[in-house]
């Protein structure tokens, strides 16, 4: 018979077959290799993105870690740390604070990294000495020198020696100078611009020797809290924002909210905090007075705020500090615009004195028209609602006596001492006719220091986040309680080891003051959640020095900026590569991976072609070729 089938499956066949011959399986697995590979890839490329930490974790991480490493010794071993030295001339005594920062990062929206140094035992390298200069250096302002010479050999002997000579120094008195005559005042800093330069190599001219107003020294307390604070760090989108405008300058800014300050020594009460809106001091007044019928004259506009004060557009200007902290002019980033106001004779301890004239004065008074002696014997006291219950004092003003016996009653105190705010006399220091820009308490910070925080905390133990009606009643419950039993709770270690006797005995009235400033002279809500009254601020005190320096150096990263523009010139090619080499890695990948499956296609296309011709030669001999036993004949 003659042979015609085939036999199937074969890996000669080319018939159709449900699984992929020997010589398929070597395409398929490239073409799944190829496509593993490119999921790979993509995973690899997009797993950064997920499992890295978020942006503003990130940033919260390294600014905890700065906080921490601030506490640390200072690496004087570290040559890229540059330094800068701030002597503060005070009225009482100086002191000299050495700061120091890394190179800037290159940024221009950043400002430098400045710290407090610190020696190797980790303690702030500062020193203070007493009296102050204008106390030293009045009568001979030669002495100038000698007196400061003790601060800036501590300076010099902290900073590296071959860092002296780039080491910036910044000499800045502040209330004791401004009390002297200006004549006196100059030949103080000139002594010092002349003899500095010939004992000591930091970087000195006149213009690093001056003597600040108390609003540049508001605005630099300001700086420093903020800086702290980290309000001016605008990459951080998670904290509060507020609406800045610029004026002409453009768009309004959306950035961080920064904090207010409120400062209340014993002379003195000072307030600064940012003025988002420009308008706020655009205002077409034109005089400053108590008008009698303020909406009667079109000239005039009745702020009701300031209880009818009408304050010339100059004079509300005078109030306001606008400055750039970045260090490019062209960029606003930084530009703020800060209301300052000090009041003199405002302070805790001033105050006081200004309250017994007024006991003094009224009583004297009041005894002349009811032919009365009260006040005028420990038997007749006047009875003080402003003292603790039981306490028996006496106030001396020349040949007048006036003998006084605690009352305790803290809401009769703070009505006493309405008639306080408005200034000594009648003076620009008044708390309720000063002009005082406009504060959004729904969208505001501020905090408090000096004797806010000695109020809230020493005896109160209130520190912290401020609670009008709390502390109210904390502040009554004090003033009624015996000075007997105060006295026991303070031996027995109750309250602060900060607070003493006279602590003790006038917490009544600053806290009665100090509420009648937050809230009718500064004009707080009762219900205002965002003030905090603090000593320290991350386990620091923050001086005014900091935010001094902070603004002279402002303009000191254009050098670093401008080697690294330079560097950037020489090597823009490796610049490009690191920033297009991931999307040049993938695209070479992608490329490769092509080739791989062109190539076993066309592979497998010859295969293709040789299994037919080999199927039809087998065809072929199989109808030609006569099987054995057939070719021959019987």
């Amino acid at each position: 018979a003659r042979r015609i089938g085939v036999s199937c499956p074969s890996w000669r066949s080319a018939g159709p077959c449900p699984c992929p011959g020997p010589r398929q399986r070597p395409a398929a697995l490239g073409l799944a290799f190829a496509v593993g590979l490119l999921l790979l890839l993509l995973l690899a490329a997009a797993a950064p993105h997920r499992w890295a930490a978020p942006p503003g974790a990130s940033r919260r991480d390294d600014r905890y870690l700065a906080r921490a490493e601030e506490l640390t010794a200072t690496d004087t071993e570290d040559s890229s740390l540059n330094y800068g030295v701030v002597v503060d001339c005070g009225s009482s005594g100086s002191r000299v604070f050495v700061y120091f920062w890394p190179p800037h990062n290159g940024n221009p929206h950043d400002l430098l990294d400045i710290k407090q140094m610190r020696d190797r035992s980790s303690r702030p390298v500062v020193k203070k000495i007493k009296p102050g200069i204008s106390v030293a250096a009045a009568a001979s302002p030669e002495q100038a020198m000698p007196y400061l010479r003790p601060l800036l050999q501590f300076a010099a002997a902290h900073v590296p020696a071959d860092k002296h000579k780039e080491t910036p120094l910044y000499i800045l008195c502040t209330a004791g100078m401004r009390l002297l005559p200006e004549r006196s005042q100059a030949a103080i800093l000139e002594d010092l611009v002349r003899n500095v330069p010939l004992e000591f190599d930091f970087l000195f001219s006149k213009s690093h020797a001056e003597v600040i107003s108390g609003k540049q020294e508001g605005v630099y307390a300001w700086i420093g809290i903020n800086f702290v604070l980290g309000r001016f760090d605008h990459e951080d989108e998670e904290d509060a924002v507020v609406t800045v405008a610029l004026g002409d300058q453009g768009e309004p800014l959306v950035r961080k909210r920064t904090v207010g300050i409120l400062d209340m020594g014993g002379a003195s009460l000072q307030i600064a905090y940012e003025v988002p809106d420009s308008g706020a001091f655009s205002s077409p007044q034109q005089v400053c007075i108590w008008p009698s019928d303020p909406k009667s004259s079109p000239c005039l506009v009745w702020v009701a705020a300031n209880h009818g004060l009408l304050c010339s557009q100059e004079e509300a200007k005078s109030l306001l500090a606008e400055f750039n902290l970045g260090c490019d002019v062209q960029h606003t980033g930084h530009v703020y615009r800060v209301y300052v106001n000090t009041f003199l004779g405002s302070g805790g301890n001033f105050a006081r004195q200004r309250y017994e004239e007024l006991v003094l004065n009224q009583t004297y008074v009041h005894n002349r028209l009811h032919d009365q002696r009260v006040g005028l014997s420990p038997e007749t006291p006047f009875l003080d609602p402003c003292l603790p219950v039981g306490l028996e004092d006496t106030v001396a003003r020349g040949s007048q006596t006036l003998y006084v016996r605690g009352r305790g009653d803290w809401l009769a105190c703070a009505e006493l001492l309405q008639p306080l705010l408005t200034g000594p006399n009648g003076s620009q220091a008044s708390l309720v006719r000063a002009y005082k820009a406009p504060i959004d308490f729904d969208n505001s910070e501020f905090y408090g220091f000096s004797e806010f925080f000695y109020c809230t905390e020493d005896v109160l133990r209130l520190g912290g986040r401020y609670s009008a009606p709390t502390f109210t009643s904390a502040a009554q419950e004090y003033c009624s309680q015996r000075w007997e039993v105060l006295t026991q709770r303070f031996r027995g270690g109750l309250y602060s080891a900060h607070a003493d006797q006279h602590r003790l005995k006038y917490q009544c009235f600053k806290s009665a003051w100090m509420y009648q400033v937050l809230h009718q002279g500064f004009r707080f809500p009762l219900d205002y959640p965002s003030l905090r009254t603090a000593q320290l601020v991350y386990d620091r005190e923050v001086q005014w020095t900091l935010g001094a320096i902070l603004y002279k150096t402002r303009f000191l990263p254009l050098r670093d900026l401008r080697q690294e523009s330079i560097r950037q010139a020489h090597a823009s090619w490796l610049r490009l590569s690191f920033v297009y080499n991931h999307y040049l890695f993938f695209a070479c990948i992608l490329v490769v991976v092509l080739a791989i499956v062109l190539y076993l296609l066309r592979l497998r296309r010859i295969h293709r072609r040789q299994l037919r011709s080999a199927q039809l030669t087998l065809l072929w001999l199989d109808k030609v070729v006569v099987p054995p036993g057939q070719g021959n004949g019987p």
